[in-house]
């Protein structure tokens, strides 16, 4: 196998917006599915090393490349550096930690646990696509309920919220 063969693959990986099976990686590189598998064993094989801050994930019977956990739990708590989130402010970053944790969440439950308004902040989030609507509470006034997107997850290399780091008791929320 050409060197430049795992390269390729983790190029088209690395721009895909979702993860590719090896039939849709082998149409388009033009290589054999064979040739794809044995590149992407290679691939898992190299990025494993911990001098790499991706990793090759089989996700949904495709393949895509995530952040490690290690760092995903480290750019959870300092979210600043992505597209979407960049500029959030604290505030913005304090609400979506608790929705994240929380979630389904109200507006009333986050400025309980914040101790003011968080109007701004939701409007933030909800435009950034990081948080939506998640329905509403059987409460008076149906109040709405939050929670985090798909885009949350993926912008953080998580596979579901179950991989969130634990709080702790120091807590964040």
């Amino acid at each position: 196998m050409e060197p430049n063969t795992v390269a390729l693959i983790e190029a088209l990986l690395f721009v895909s917006n979702r993860a590719l099976t090896i039939g849709e990686i082998a149409k388009g590189t033009g290589l054999t599915e064979l040739e794809v598998a044995d590149a992407l064993e290679s691939l898992e094989k190299e990025l494993g090393s911990p001098h790499h801050g991706i990793a090759l994930v089989r996700l949904g019977g495709g393949y895509t490349l995530r952040t490690k956990k290690e760092y995903g739990e480290k750019l959870l708590m300092n979210a600043a550096f992505t597209r979407e989130a960049r500029g959030l402010s604290r505030a913005a970053l304090e609400t979506l930690a608790i929705i994240a944790y929380k979630q389904p969440v109200t507006r009333a439950e986050i400025e309980v646990l914040r101790g003011v308004k968080c109007d701004g902040p939701l409007e933030t989030l909800l435009e950034r696509g990081l948080i939506e609507e998640a329905g509403r509470k059987r409460l008076p006034g149906r109040p709405v309920t939050y929670a985090t997107t798909p885009l949350f997850l993926e912008l953080l290399g998580l596979n579901s919220l179950k991989e969130l780091p634990p709080i702790g008791n120091e807590g964040l929320i």
